[in-house]
């Protein structure tokens, strides 16, 4: 799959197309950020408020600038306004007032990385989400050992559902790396 057959079918909310995305992306974005922030854990949580609000946004991408480009400028202008937060000490995030239109990014048909998680041997699987960042094995924890749904993992967490799906879709191709390793 290309990268612009990939915006394409992104815009159709397919999966296998934010996972693409996700995939190609995830290491310039987040290297980008850890060279900023000289902080690991504010660059990855940048990475995926970036991908977040792109896959949100993805119908206004212009195809016009590199992909790559665009997804750049979404996470500087998220780190200045974590920055400015910080500066101004406001607690309440203006981020769990925006209006959620953007439930469908993960469908429910189980991924190559969801099949392979599940053919896992219980206590192997569990010593392998042990091997993640905390924040990973919390999300893995809620979705498939509680069974919560984006919402309440959302709601628990105190964090946009946006957010919770790429952090998922982050956690759970991880996971599946750890495993494939063996």
């Amino acid at each position: 799959m290309e990268v612009k057959e990939a915006i394409e079918r992104a815009k159709t909310n397919d999966q296998i197309a934010f996972n693409f995305l996700l995939d190609s992306f995830w290491n310039s974005i987040y290297g980008f950020q850890l060279k900023r922030t000289e902080n690991e854990n504010d660059a990855e949580d940048i990475t995926i408020q970036t991908f977040s609000k792109a896959f949100d946004k993805i119908h206004t991408y212009n195809d016009q600038y590199e992909f790559k480009t665009w997804l750049i400028t979404i996470s500087k202008n998220i780190h200045i306004d974590l920055l400015r937060k910080r500066k101004s000490s406001i607690s309440h995030t203006s981020n769990s007032d925006e209006d959620d239109g953007f439930h469908a990014i993960i469908d429910e048909s189980p991924s190559p990385e969801d099949k392979l998680i599940t053919e896992q041997n219980l206590a192997k699987l569990l010593r392998d989400i042990k091997k993640l960042k905390p924040h990973y094995q919390e999300v893995i924890n809620l979705r498939y050992f509680q069974e919560l749904s984006y919402k309440e993992i959302s709601q628990q967490l105190d964090e946009p559902m946006n957010n919770v799906k790429v952090k998922l879709l982050r956690a759970k191709k991880l996971l599946a790396e750890i495993i494939k390793k063996k």
